[in-house]
């Protein structure tokens, strides 16, 4: 028992320390099941690349209501849709790496996580955006993808 308690303990402090590099707001939401505790949902959220001004993605996702909803505790599925788009004058606040983590946010209480990972393509000067979610024990196949091109002119400074 107590092994389970300091993993779990190890988990929540390990979340909070490692939070999200950004933080979400939420935009709207529909109502997909109804509960008398709190409906499920699909939620849209946007995300401010921190290190691109002018770069906005919008996360869909599914929601869990019912009592572990309410209380933070419940599982939400593995599903989520991301549009990226260039919502004003881009800013590089410096050097980005090739690859790297830009927005994750708990999809329950320790053990699933969606992340955006923001990937530059200097081939074809564009920045993509992939979502998918991770598992304690195993990953998820489903993702999504999308790609904000930058204006002529505009070069991406690598790490």
């Amino acid at each position: 028992m107590n092994s389970i308690l300091l993993r779990v303990t190890f988990a929540l402090v390990a979340t909070a320390l490692f939070n999200p590099l950004a933080r979400s707001e939420e935009v709207g939401s529909v109502n997909t099941n109804f509960h008398v505790t709190g409906s499920d949902r699909v939620v849209v959220e946007a995300y401010d690349d921190p290190l691109v001004q002018g770069v906005t993605c919008y996360v869909s996702r599914a929601r869990t209501g019912g009592i572990k909803g309410t209380l933070g505790i419940a599982e939400d599925p593995t599903e989520a849709a991301i549009a990226c788009r260039q919502v004003g004058a881009l800013k590089f606040t410096g050097p980005i790496k090739q690859q790297s983590d830009v927005f994750s946010v708990s999809m329950s209480l320790i053990f699933k996580t969606l992340h955006v990972v923001r990937i530059v393509d200097p081939k074809r000067n564009s920045l993509i955006y992939l979502t998918y979610s991770d598992r304690v024990a195993s990953g998820s196949a489903k993702n999504s993808v999308s790609v904000v091109g930058m204006p002529a002119g505009t070069t991406i400074p690598l790490k």
